[in-house]
This record gives C-alpha cells, structure tokens and sequence, in this order.
C-alpha cells in the first residue's frame, strides 16, 4: 500500500470532521466536500504513476480524473465496478450518462422507476420511487465538485481499456453478457472476491462476543436471523424501532449488531422501552463492532435481515442463508430486486415514501424463515453457497484477469 495526501481545499476542509477520508466517516449531506478533497489527488496520483510506470491502472467510478492521468502517463486504463453486472447494466452504458442520451433516457427521477429500454429480456431490475428520487439527483445533478457522478462514470467508461465487474457467470450469466453488449471494450468478471471464512472460533476473544458465541451455540441449527446495515446506513429512530418490534412480533431468535446512531445519547436510548426485557434469552443486541464473518458463518444462523449491499450479500450466500432485504441507499434497491428475482430473498414491503412498519418486518422474516415459501428460498440459498464459497472459482476468475492484463502487455 502506498499512501498518497487526501488534503482539502481551505474552503472545505472546515466543512470535513478531523480524519475524514471515507464515507463511512461522514454524513451523507457532506459527501460532495469528500469527493472535492478526494479530486485533488490527481496531482499526487499522476507523479506517483510517473514515477513507477504500473502496467496498468485499475479504478473505481469516481476518480475520473484517473483517466487523465492514464493518457499522459501512457498507461491502459481499466474501469473496476464492486456491484452486480445487474446494476451496472442498469445504470452505465455512457452514452445514456450526459448530454443529450441523458437527456432522453433519463430525464427524471420516474424514468428509473421500470427496466432501461436496452434490457432484452423480461427483468425487475428497477428503483422504487422513494429510491428514485434520492439517485437520480445523487447521479445525475450537481454536488458541488462541478462534476456530477454521471459525468465521472461517462469519462472512466469512454476512457478504459477494459470494465471488470465483480461477478462471475455462474449467478447472473444473462447480466454480464447485456452488459458486454453495451460496452465497446471488454467486460471481465473478476468473480465474487468472497472473503476468507474463518477457521477458528479462538479468534472472537472479546468478552461480549464470547457470551454471545455460547448464546449461539445453545440455538437450534439455522434458526436464527442474524440483523446488521452495515456502516453506511444511518438509520433513524423510528427505523430502528419498527425494526425492533418486528423482531419482537417474529417470534424468531436474532441476533442485532447495530452501530450507535448518532442521535442516542447512549446504548439504553436506543431500543424501545423494555425491549432487551421482553426479548429476552431470545435475542441479542450488539452495539458496535461487530465479527460478521465468525456469526455468519455459525451454524445456528439461518437468515439475515440486512441493507442488500453487494459485499453484505457475498458474505451472506457463501453461508447459504437466506435473505430478507431491507435496502436504503444507492444500489442497494437495485439489489434487492436481483435477488428477489433469483428467489434468494423476499424484501420487506413499504409504503410510497419508504416507510415500513413493525408489521412489514415481522411478516418478511417469517416468510423466509418458517413458511413453505421460505422452504423454497432456503434451499435455493444453500445451492448458491456452492457458487458463492467456491474460493478455487473465484480464484480463477483472478487468474483469468491477470493472464487478459499479460497478454495485452505483451502485444
């Protein structure tokens, strides 16, 4: 690793809290102030690729300015996108990313309410409306960088030499082959990259998690939900009380880590009055870190309640466990449909504005884990684990990308 100065503009370095250097570590409101500290590594970035002269450069969809960098260094290019090929279909060809394509395919936030008209097959691939009218804007309006996110994509697509998504063929062959179709450079699964499972339980020596682990194994086999939304959900009071009395109305055993929102004073503000009291020997509640691959990968686990990010989801079906979706941000809707579609989860219903009640959340979690249909998802679920925890081929698709790099190398 080499690191490289994220130093802000006088102007915004006040609007930034100390440290700030990733998303997670800041609201969602100041993330343009991220983006315009971020684009003043271009400088640094270029006399660091000058200096070293890499084969070649592989980037995320925000570092447009990497494509400059590329062209004056004389350096291929590559585009890496961490989302399904389902969403990058969905959202990226660029000539639909700026001017007059945008204009046309993508005028608002309700023309990203059904399928894109270069879908050629029957998909669910689609925002809901609530999510729509928070991306659309998020992707296509201005965010005070004076480079909207559309415009970033557009000029690391029109710019690469090749696009590598995290995917691989053996779960959405249909998804990449669209994909590759709509790009004029090659499109290369690089597998699902799942992260190592863990080998020994020794590893969670922390006094909570050690009571929780035995707490865990005095459950039944693959009876519990395990709940977390990650680092980049903030959720709101009211969220995170229906969440709570839907887990309480489940009648299931779960297991919550859940970091400390922002608005509670401490742990105890948190839950609903007598939550921990009325749930109890029944749940578990965690408040901060948590060690998701060890409680993944337990065999009293059964389902998880979670946000359908992509690396979430990955972690998740190299277990086998089934799904119940609650999406908030970004692509994770886009997600949560995919899946759904592959009859890997059912995502919890809610209202025209985004809400969900106490109710939603009860009756997801049952479906999936008590009911018949549930029966169906689970086992569907186990049979994607196959794909999923496949680590050899996973590391094959690595392999396959490597040797595509040394044969274009080589002329």
């Amino acid at each position: 690793m080499v690191e490289l100065p994220l130093t802000p503009a006088a102007d915004h370095r006040r609007l930034l809290p100390d440290g700030a250097e990733a998303t997670v570590d800041i609201p969602p409101e100041k993330m343009q102030f991220l983006k315009a500290a971020f684009d003043l590594m271009e400088e640094p970035f270029k006399q660091f690729v000058a200096k070293t002269r890499p084969d070649w450069i592989v980037v995320d969809v925000i570092s447009h300015w990497a494509a400059d960098v590329a062209r004056e260094c004389q350096v291929p290019l590559v585009c890496f996108y961490a989302y399904s090929a389902a969403v990058c279909a969905f959202i990226r060809p660029s000539e639909y990313l700026a001017g007059d394509g945008r204009k046309r395919v993508r005028p608002s936030p309700e023309s990203m309410t059904s399928p894109p008209e270069w879908f050629s097959f029957p998909s669910s691939i689609a925002f809901r409306t609530h999510e729509a009218i928070l991306v659309h804007p998020g992707l296509y309006g201005n965010n005070g960088t004076g480079k909207p996110d559309a415009d970033r994509l557009a000029k690391i697509l029109e710019s690469c030499h090749a696009i590598a998504v995290r995917s691989c063929i053996e779960f959405e062959s249909e998804y990449i082959n669209l994909f590759a179709g709509l790009n004029n450079v090659p499109v290369i699964p690089v597998g699902l990259l799942p992260p190592e499972p863990p080998k020994k339980r020794e590893t969670v020596t922390d006094g909570p998690w050690t009571e929780i682990f035995e707490w865990l194994d005095q459950q039944s086999p693959s009876s519990v939900v395990f709940v977390g939304f990650g680092s980049e959900c903030k959720l709101t009071k009211e969220q995170v009380h229906e969440i709570s009395h839907g887990l309480e109305l489940s009648n299931l055993p779960f297991l919550w880590a859940l970091r400390k929102p922002n608005w509670a004073a401490d742990d105890l503000n948190i839950f609903p009055s007598d939550f921990g009291g009325r749930t109890s020997g029944r749940g578990k509640v965690c408040i901060g870190w948590a060690p998701q691959m060890e409680i993944l990968g337990h065999k009293s686990i059964g389902g998880s309640l979670f946000h359908s990010g992509w690396g979430s989801v990955i972690e998740t079906l190299q277990f086998g466990h089934c799904l119940v979706l609650l999406p908030f941000i970004i692509d994770q809707g886009l997600h949560a449909r995919l899946l759904v579609e592959k009859g890997l989860g059912i995502e919890v219903e809610r209202r025209e504005d985004g809400s969900f009640t106490r109710n939603d959340i009860a009756e997801s979690l049952k479906r999936a884990m008590v009911s018949e249909e549930g029966q169906g998802i689970q086992a569907r679920a186990r049979e994607a684990a196959a794909v999923f925890g496949d680590r050899k081929l996973h590391d094959q698709y690595i392999a396959d990308f490597a040797e595509y790099h040394q044969a274009v190398k080589q002329g």
